[in-house]
């Protein structure tokens, strides 16, 4: 190797600047992907196939068969659905993808929702004769809100009634983007046998073992093809302002302008770059693979991840402080481990870092490349990387994991809120402690799941988003510890609503037992608040102080706001949370020895517990928006027991073939056991779907 040392210094500049350049290359070259879809879209066979076709896998993974890589729980192979998200990585093409498989099912919606967190990118699968269904425009939206940029696959295109037209005009209709279709079909239904490459005008097709071929476009399809491919430039020069300038000028774009205007396209969200193919018959997934390379951001490409307080911003670079947030914490046989996304800087193993939580030190024992259930360890990770780690102790999921020197907390996922609980206890007396603690074990790895006992019996209740993610939960317990727990029925989680407040609420707390004493007091008004526009309901507590003349010292100002929530966490209804309040703190007192934060905590706390009580409220029950599917000559029977089920239909519209869709909103208390109903009304032919659609108000109880 050559070295130029004169001038002084250019041999450490030259090598500097080389290491940067790696760095960057390095960085360019990965993608962090997550895949995204309905239940039963068939999403776990894209990542199957994908890992397959990587070489990551030497065989084909099948969820029938229970041998898929990325479902390796027992029950994920037994249900044949993805319960838990599990990280895989490859390589395609010079790129390293790391792949999430993230659950279809809406009980699991929280696991997608931590995953999203830690993308740059995703593939969202939908069904070829499905189109968009709930889960599908759940997840969407759940990406939407994130910013992470997305490539449509519509798979199962060999099957019977698949329209690649009609899906595309769905994920149009229902998600709103602008979808670029840039295949073409070759084949209908079983004589699917491959599509035709719009951007650089090419057949690409598959023989029945899935062995890959490249040839001109059939005859047959030229004349569609070249109108296609016509209406793409056309709608693309129409989004981008660069491939207009080039479709200006020489009234066409060349693949690579094409291909250019599609990343930036994707990556602002501008469009969609929408695939086809069959992911079970092997069809459709080398080019898959190459639009994720192509069109899907690298971290290079995302925005700097951004302190909670937003005082901090920081840039994926490797030579950086370490800056890693931690999205996913299990317990495996190799120990426990934490699931990280690195943002900036590098790991090594061994090295101390801070918990920015709890601002404990934690040294880290061994690093592991992620395959599923499998690790390989490594000795280092940097900036861009998705690894696990073993050593921390007290991680949780949303901890940020930084160099000590360089602190930063970046801002934790939101669990959603849980809205069914049920009663655990342990069969056996003896057994009881060992549920405690696998029940708390299982709330660190998963927050959506709530852990409380009840005051008043002393019953232990697990609270989650539904009966299947609290049956999942305590088999889960079953198998991993021996542990037979008996399980209340379900109950759904209420909220307490203020209909009318109070104005001009006075309390004071005076408190002396020896020593300082404590002392506050607050005048405050208790209203409704209101919804923010656009953004759903009203927040839990809505807070604004007009305290003037200093009366009421800002840092206590803070402490009432921080006692209000306290308030808020048990109703005079029934013990429940209460949610929509509005408190303006309008003036208040001090004593110049015995007051403190503590002492106007303390006073809010209490004081607004009793202006509730002295309110009006009523109770919330959560509503889930349900897509039922079924034959039509069972649609009025299902009609009549929606209705049974105090449901508010919403629409009806013709499925496929024979079949009827009922969209309605129905309350969750009414959903239990509709799976069974369902299937006995419809002679098995019935399907539905749920998602959260909020809170409604409660029907009083009857007396």
């Amino acid at each position: 190797m050559r070295t130029h040392t004169t001038p002084a210094g250019t041999t450490t500049a030259t090598t500097a600047a080389a290491t940067v350049a790696a760095d960057t290359a390095g960085i360019a070259a990965v993608r962090n992907l997550g895949i995204l879809a309905h239940v039963d879209a068939g999403k776990t066979t894209v990542t199957e196939r994908i890992l397959y076709l990587t070489g990551t896998t030497h065989k084909r993974g099948e969820v029938h068969t229970g041998t898929t890589v990325t479902d390796f729980d027992p029950q994920e192979r037994d249900r044949g659905i993805t319960i838990f998200a599990a990280a895989v990585s490859c390589t395609w093409a010079g790129h390293r993808i790391n792949l999430i498989d993230t659950p279809g099912h809406v009980d699991f919606a929280d696991e997608v929702e931590r995953c999203l967190r830690v993308l740059d990118g995703a593939v969202a699968v939908f069904d070829a004769v499905a189109g968009v269904e709930p889960q599908s425009e759940s997840v969407w939206r759940q990406a939407e809100h994130h910013g992470v940029p997305r490539i449509a696959f519509v798979n199962k295109l060999d099957r019977a009634g698949a329209d690649l037209d009609a899906a595309v005009a769905s994920i149009r209709e229902r998600l709103h983007p602008h979808p670029l279709a840039v295949h073409l079909p070759i084949g209908a239904e079983d004589a699917f046998t491959g599509v035709v490459d719009l951007v650089n005008l090419r057949a690409l097709t598959w023989s029945d073992d899935g062995t890959p071929a490249e040839g001109p476009v059939p005859d047959h399809l030229a004349a569609e093809a070249a109108a296609r491919r016509r209406t793409l430039e056309e709608t693309v020069a129409e989004l981008d302002p660069q491939a207009l300038e080039e479709f200006c000028t020489h009234a066409t774009l060349t693949p690579a302008a094409l291909t250019t205007a599609l990343r930036a396209l994707t990556r602002t969200g501008g469009a969609v770059v929408v695939l086809a193919g069959s992911a079970y018959r092997n069809r459709g997934i080398e080019p898959l693979l190459d639009a994720a390379v192509a069109y899907l951001p690298s971290p290079l490409d995302t925005p700097p991840v951004t302190a909670a307080d937003g005082a901090q911003q920081r840039h994926p670079d490797p030579r950086g402080p370490l800056t890693a947030l931690a999205f996913k914490v299990t317990a495996a046989p190799t120990g426990r481990l934490t699931y990280l996304r690195l943002y900036t800087g590098t790991l090594r193993k061994g090295a101390t870092v801070l918990d920015a939580a709890t601002g404990r030190t934690e040294r880290i024992a061994r690093i592991l490349r992620v395959q599923a259930d499998r690790h390989t360890e490594t000795d280092h990770a940097a900036a861009g990387d998705i690894v696990a780690v073993i050593g921390p102790r007290a991680a949780r999921v949303g901890t940020t994991l930084c160099d000590p020197d360089h602190p930063i907390r970046l801002e934790a996922p939101v669990s959603a809120e849980a809205v069914v609980t049920v009663a655990v206890e342990a069969r056996r007396s003896a057994d009881t402690d060992k549920l405690a603690a696998a029940l708390a074990k299982l709330t660190e790895e998963d927050p959506s799941l709530r852990l409380a006992t009840d005051p008043e019996t002393g019953q232990r209740t697990l609270s989650g988003l539904g009966e299947l993610h609290l049956e999942v939960a305590v088999e889960k317990v079953r198998r991993d510890t021996g542990v037979e727990a008996v399980v209340g029925a379900p109950q759904v989680a209420l909220r307490e609503a203020l209909v009318e407040g109070v104005t001009g609420f006075t309390y004071r707390h005076a408190k002396q037992d020896g020593g300082s004493g404590q002392f506050a007091h607050i005048v405050f008004d208790l209203a409704p608040a209101d919804p923010s526009p656009g953004e759903g309901p009203a927040p839990a507590l809505t807070f604004t102080s007009t305290v003037t003349g200093g009366r009421v010292p800002r840092e206590y100002v803070q402490a009432v706001e921080a006692g209000c929530r306290d308030a808020l966490t048990e109703g005079p209804l029934g013990g429940h949370p209460v949610t929509g309040v509005a408190v303006t703190l309008t003036d208040g007192l001090t004593h110049p020895k015995d007051s403190s934060d503590l002492a106007f905590r303390t006073a809010a706390r209490l004081g607004l517990r009793e202006a509730l009580r002295a309110a009006r409220l009523h109770l919330l029950e959560p509503l889930a928006q349900v897509s039922v599917t079924v034959p039509d000559d069972a649609l009025g029977t299902v009609l009549g027991d929606l209705a049974a089920r105090r449901a508010t239909v919403q629409a009806t519209r013709p499925g496929h073939g024979t079949t009827a869709q009922v969209t309605a909103l129905v309350p969750v208390a009414e959903l239990f056991g509709y799976a069974g109903r369902l299937r006995s009304r419809t002679q098995g032919r019935g399907t539905f779907t749920t998602r959260p659609a909020g809170y409604a108000p409660a029907p009083a109880p009857a007396r």
